[in-house]
């Protein structure tokens, strides 16, 4: 006899929205790639892209904050604010120096990256995926906050990988979330006796 799993109500809600994960996933990658492919891109041009990426990003954690239940949704909130408030401030003042904006996004990264960190150890769901994204987003945040002074193209090229491993795993976040969608709309099978 085969039993039926039904997904949680949350996590039916929630995966109503695997779409706009997905749409975060895919500008986060087209982000990376933009500015691994032009590295020598101005230093505005690549605050504006980081902090056009961030504030979507951090409204987006925000939101998955508000409509999630569970532990961890204070600290998703408050790295949703912070990287709000990076964007925000990418976006207004694409700041002039090469270690300002090294600083703000490797102080994000390494942010983004502890949290990563900790949600990997209390929710079991992707750890392994999480674990690995944790590490990169951590290492390139301490890079780029040791190394203040690096050049714009290093600098593009850390950001750059750091973006698009994330939106690798937004997407794939969606892709399961797309899967529970449709294994909750499809009913569930015929339990013969």
């Amino acid at each position: 006899m085969a039993a039926y799993a039904e997904p949680p109500d949350a996590l039916k809600e929630l995966s109503r929205a695997w779409w706009l994960l997905l749409l975060v996933g895919l500008m986060c990658g087209a982000a990376g790639v933009i500015v691994l492919a032009q590295p020598d891109i101005s230093l505005a041009t690549l605050a504006v892209i980081a902090g056009i990426f961030l504030l979507v990003d951090g409204i987006y954690d925000i939101v998955v904050a508000i409509a999630e239940g569970g532990e961890g949704r204070g600290m998703l909130a408050l790295v949703g604010v912070l990287s709000a408030i990076v964007g925000i401030l990418l976006i207004r003042h694409p700041i002039g120096s090469v270690a300002a904006v090294a600083l703000l996004v490797g102080i994000w990264l390494v942010c983004i990256g502890v949290v990563r960190l900790i949600r990997a150890f209390a929710v079991p769901v992707g750890r392994g995926w999480n674990l690995f994204v944790a590490f990169i987003e951590i290492v390139a945040g301490v890079v780029i906050v040791s190394s203040p002074d690096i050049g714009v193209a290093t600098l593009a090229i850390l950001v750059g990988i750091a973006f698009i491993v994330r939106g690798i795993g937004l997407c794939a976040a969606a892709w399961v979330l797309h899967a529970v969608k449709h294994e909750a709309a499809s009913p569930p099978p015929a339990v013969t006796p």
